[in-house]
């Protein structure tokens, strides 16, 4: 296999996939080749749901996280954001950016970056979104007192779900 190529397809080839991707909002694509596999994933869109139709055939502990996150977020999307948070309290409301496993602390044996009552400041590192094996660092966009953590520690969240709520 040459340097330039990956699952037997060259990067200009993969380049040509994600543009394919984004323009026709297909979400996610995923090639396999032997043991070589390439996924390529538009982030700017909310994470679309296939897997679904999968879950009740298959209800494996491996599927299981996965294919049940995005079935409640796809059938109570504007109930499950806007409604029980926006509505019920005032203050900012932090979102995950991405689809991942929140992470409260850095590590298990570690102290929680934020809990509630503490005072952030904008920049400060609040909680960690695991995504395809990747710690992503959230930062606060806000100044404020944390009034509330909507999420559990080590639960899946999906894309702009509500994590917490900074006053």
């Amino acid at each position: 296999m040459a340097d330039n190529r990956i699952c037997s397809l060259t990067f200009a080839e993969i380049k040509e996939l994600a543009e394919l991707v984004s323009e026709k909002k297909l979400g996610k694509i995923e090639i396999k080749n032997g043991e070589s596999s390439i996924v390529i994933e538009d982030r700017k869109l909310p994470p679309v749901a296939p897997v679904p139709p999968v879950m009740p055939a298959a209800p494996s502990a491996v599927m299981a996280a996965p294919a049940a996150a995005p079935a409640p977020a796809v059938q109570s999307q504007d109930a499950g954001k806007a409604a029980p948070v926006e509505e019920a309290v005032t203050g900012n409301v932090v979102k995950a950016p991405i689809v991942g496993t929140f992470y409260a602390s850095p590590s298990p044996d570690k102290p929680a970056f934020v809990k509630v009552g503490d005072h952030i400041k904008k920049g400060d590192v609040i909680f960690i979104v695991e995504s395809m094996k990747l710690m992503n660092e959230i930062q606060s966009e806000f100044e404020g007192t944390v009034e509330k953590i909507l999420v559990d520690n080590a639960s899946a969240v999906e894309y702009d779900q509500p994590i917490m709520i900074i006053k």
